[in-house]
């Protein structure tokens, strides 16, 4: 028991270290994305945490067998270069008998990406797939930021120069919009002291409510123009839309593709129960994986594990569209791939005990 909790903290902790690095840089280049787009009026900067927190589980399920597999590698490897693994052999713990201490926390992580994949990432997923959706269906006003102008639909252009303390009023609006006029385009320009939203409750119609402000209306080519001076000054920005229905299999639940006949279904849902799968056969490879000699250093193997974790994924996002095209039987489905990484894996460690574990 000594012995397993002390490997066990090794493992866990590197795992940990490594995890939360990649995870701080996946995330960090997602907050920049999404940043980037809620600057330009894409969506609101208030759903920009639900959004990241949604995406948690995809990530973690990819990253968490990643960051189990350096962990194994780096955690062991240090025990070899201390030549700990060597005074373990000498008191008669024997391979197979590492190799099962590193399988019990590998179970542990495996249903951590069970649960994601399984479960959370498709939940998360569908929820942030809908608030994008509902963001793009809504002719909302909250997504203009002060000083720029921006499209916020209908053809309208928008400008305005901040928001009143309590974040509803608009102070000094400007709002471009094209107009047909039989054959000709006209342009409407309003300016206003000031605006806010109003949204019938009877109808479900929302308006953009200008006052004290001046509206012209230009025709191109022609030497007139329209003023109109309002004191109040109502624009129909358009009905709220109904959620529109989500039927793609990214966000179906698990049962839900256990149903499906769809090849992409089948797919999607061997992807899904196949990540936890993944870690065993991981964790296999990683032990004679991490066996280093001391000159070499702990890190002499780092990079050939990423490469192979790298053609691990990428053959199974590979056989995963193969499927869902149908271009590959379904009942055969992506457990080749799996089955030839746990053949390289049986095939390092019979090496590795044939060698000895010197």
């Amino acid at each position: 028991m000594i012995l397993f909790r002390y490997l066990t903290r090794e493992v866990l902790l590197t795992m940990s270290a490594v995890a939360g690095i990649l995870l701080l840089v996946i995330m960090g280049s997602r907050f920049i994305r999404y940043f980037s787009n809620a600057a330009e009026g894409d969506f609101p900067v208030t759903i920009l945490g639900n959004l990241m927190l949604f995406h948690l589980p995809g990530f973690m399920e990819l990253i968490l067998p990643l960051a189990f597999f350096l962990g194994i590698l780096l955690a062991y490897g240090q025990l070899y270069m201390n030549s700990e693994i060597t005074v373990m052999v000498a008191c008669g713990i024997s391979p197979t008998r590492l190799l099962k201490v590193t399988l019990l926390p590998a179970t542990v992580v495996a249903v951590l990406v069970g649960l994601c994949s399984l479960w959370l990432t498709p939940v998360g997923t569908l929820n942030t797939e809908t608030m994008l959706e509902e963001q793009r269906s809504r002719l909302d006003v909250s997504v203009l930021a002060p000083g720029r102008f921006q499209e916020f639909g209908q053809g309208r252009t928008a400008y305005i120069s901040g928001f009143s303390n309590d974040g509803k009023t608009m102070e000094n609006v400007f709002v471009h919009e094209l107009g047909d006029r039989g054959e000709d385009v006209h342009n409407y320009v309003t300016r206003a002291a000031s605006g806010y939203q109003e949204i019938r409750e009877d109808t479900g119609s929302r308006f953009l409510v200008l006052e004290a402000g001046e509206r012209y209306g230009v025709t191109p080519g022609r030497f007139e123009a329209q003023r109109l001076i309002f004191e109040r000054y109502t624009l129909r920005l358009g009905a709220t839309r109904e959620r529109q229905a989500l039927d793609s299999f990214e966000v179906a639940s698990t049962p839900a593709l256990l149903a499906s006949s769809d090849p992409r279904a089948a797919a999607q849902w061997q992807w899904r129960a196949g990540l936890p799968l993944m870690v065993f056969i991981l964790a296999l490879m990683a032990q004679p994986l991490s066996k280093v000699n001391p000159r070499q250093g702990r890190f002499a193997k780092l990079l050939p594990a990423v490469f192979l974790y790298v053609a691990y994924l990428s053959l199974l996002l590979a056989a995963v569209d193969t499927i869902g095209s149908g271009a590959w039987p379904v009942a055969i489905g992506v457990w080749p791939v799996h089955g030839l990484f746990l053949g390289l894996g049986l095939l390092l460690l019979w090496h590795s005990q044939r060698k000895g574990m010197r």
